[in-house]
């Protein structure tokens, strides 16, 4: 526990929330229980179970972002929205940089894409800075593709590797072990990128990753005639801090990612204890002709701090961290 730690939280928060309120966006406040959420099969969910007397009993879940909340309000009401938000994630690592629990900062500019929300992000955290932050964690923000920072760092051309055959035996040649069994595209891909390539990504000022694969499965639009999505990733010394989107809006597009990713949820934790969330199709609905084109990005609140501050690990800028806790054996 950090006492300077709690006093720049505060003012750190109380900053973004008035740089948000300055710049026409509208603070929501959306619940962190919920009865079904988005299909991800990559981020692991907490179930809590409502009990009541007069409804009965059912499985309900923690947030692992409040997007689920947050998009039928842009649909129904147009408006570029924000909040500050806890998040719940299972089965991740517990570290310097990791807490099942945490905050972000999630916001959706109207009618911007994926590009005006690099401007956005980078006055975002210009003007709400703390006192003493290192220039090196300040914009502007460098940029490289993904495609560009594969082939500097691992010698991968993208464009040559788009069938599986081709990437499993590019990630053989880089000397990865992969085995005998059917792997997706986009697992030998993430093997290539966090053995070979983010390690060696450069941290002399934030960076923007753009144009990821379209085999990454996300609700991020495709770009049209290239074989990648209109999606960043911010990097802050080292350290992912942020995901961008230019939203989807194609109802279609929408649908078949839910019911894809929905088979592969219920595939992969079919023979696990891990929950497997209820999916409301209805939520397609809200990506018709009234859905508003607009941008949204989700920064790690907790990061951003520990990255100003100067903190080693998260556990020193969260009151009572689960981390402390189980790595202390409570």
């Amino acid at each position: 526990m950090n006492l300077q730690a709690v006093e720049e939280r505060s003012k750190l928060k109380h900053s973004m929330h008035k740089w948000f309120q300055d710049n026409g966006y509208l603070e929501v406040e959306t619940p962190l229980i919920a009865p079904t959420l988005i299909p991800e099969p990559t981020i692991g969910t907490f179930a809590t179970n409502y009990i009541s007397t007069l409804y009965g009993q059912r499985e309900l879940y923690l947030v692992p972002s409040p997007e689920i909340h947050m998009k039928p309000f842009i649909r129904e009401f147009g408006k570029s929205i924000y909040q500050i938000s806890r998040c719940f994630r299972n089965n991740e690592q517990i570290g310097s940089h990791h807490n099942p629990e945490f905050t972000m900062v999630e916001y959706y500019t109207v009618n911007a894409d994926e590009f005006d929300s690099i401007e956005i992000t980078e006055r975002l955290i210009h003007e709400t800075k703390l006192p003493n932050t290192k220039e090196h964690l300040l914009p502007p923000f460098n940029k490289m593709s993904v495609a560009e920072a594969c082939y500097k760092f691992s010698g991968i051309d993208l464009e040559k590797v788009q069938k599986t055959t081709k990437i499993r035996e590019a990630a053989k040649g880089l000397g990865l072990s992969l085995g005998e069994g059917f792997e997706p595209w986009q697992d030998t891909f993430n093997r290539i990128f966090l053995n070979f390539v983010e390690p060696k990504l450069p941290q002399e000022k934030p960076l923007i990753l753009y144009d990821y694969p379209k085999q990454i499965a996300c609700l991020a639009k495709e770009k049209e005639q290239t074989p990648y999505r209109k999606r960043w990733e911010l990097y802050m010394g080292g350290v992912e801090l942020a995901n961008c989107y230019d939203e989807e809006r194609d109802k279609e597009k929408v649908e078949l990612f839910f019911k894809e990713q929905s088979s592969i949820l219920a595939t992969q934790r079919a023979h696990t204890n891990e929950a497997i969330a209820d999916i409301d199709y209805s939520f397609v609905a809200n990506f018709d002709s009234k859905f508003p084109q607009c941008s949204g990005v989700a920064l790690g609140f907790d990061r951003l701090l520990m990255l100003q501050g100067g903190y080693k690990r998260i556990g020193d800028l969260i009151l009572f961290a689960l981390s402390d806790n189980i790595s202390n054996g409570h």
